[in-house]
């Protein structure tokens, strides 16, 4: 991990790379988190086949590490379709099975079954509001503003809310905590840290 060029910048959470930019230590060393927080993470997400893919993705990583999933990314696009909502909620247990012996995704047979129920929801909510719609309902009045990585929450209010809205409308491994991390990855909320150049990139919140 390239190390921050002084003192103040190591207090304030970030890593400064050899390209002059600010990040925090998370995604300061690895070229494949560099590079999805550069031009992915926090900003906005707002139709529904991206939110569900989120939701499907960031179900299978509880309990993981990000990294792990970002690896594995392209495996599982194959693997569910694109995570095309109208074909996922085609699956049957012949496609639970296929995916149970796909060495390039997380083999977790509730996981996956939670994805296939969490299309089948995905569609229900068509006649409402939509999936996207619904959960950037749950944006806050205001956003964090971390200067150091303890002061990101992992939970909040509107998270906790969040989860309970989906488990209503028959979603699983939507829990609050899992919640708050897609709130963070598409732009519901801005918790990247003071001094970091993403910092307010959203468009969203100010910096």
């Amino acid at each position: 991990m390239t190390q921050a060029t002084n003192p103040a910048e190591a207090d304030r959470g970030v890593v400064v790379g050899d390209d002059g930019l600010a990040r925090p230590a998370w995604a300061a060393a690895d070229p494949l988190l560099r590079d999805y927080y550069d031009t992915e993470w926090g900003m906005p997400v707002t139709d529904e086949h991206g939110v569900y893919e989120r939701i499907s993705l960031e179900g299978f990583q509880a309990g993981l590490s990000w990294a792990t999933i970002l690896r594995k990314r392209p495996a599982f696009r194959a693997a569910f379709d694109g995570f095309v909502p109208d074909t996922v909620v085609g699956y049957t247990e012949t496609d639970v099975e296929r995916l149970m012996a796909d060495a390039g995704i997380v083999r977790n047979r509730r996981k996956i079954e939670a994805t296939i129920a969490n299309a089948r929801a995905t569609i229900a909510l068509r006649e409402e509001t939509g999936l996207a719609d619904l959960v950037w309902s749950f944006r806050p009045a205001d956003t964090p503003r971390p200067a150091w990585f303890e002061e990101i929450p992992t939970k909040s209010a509107e998270s906790v809310a969040l989860s309970n809205e989906l488990r209503r409308r028959g979603f699983a491994f939507v829990g609050p905590t899992t919640m708050y991390a897609l709130m963070e990855a598409i732009g519901i909320v801005d918790t990247h840290l003071f001094g970091s150049h993403r910092r307010g990139s959203s468009g969203i919140w100010p910096a």
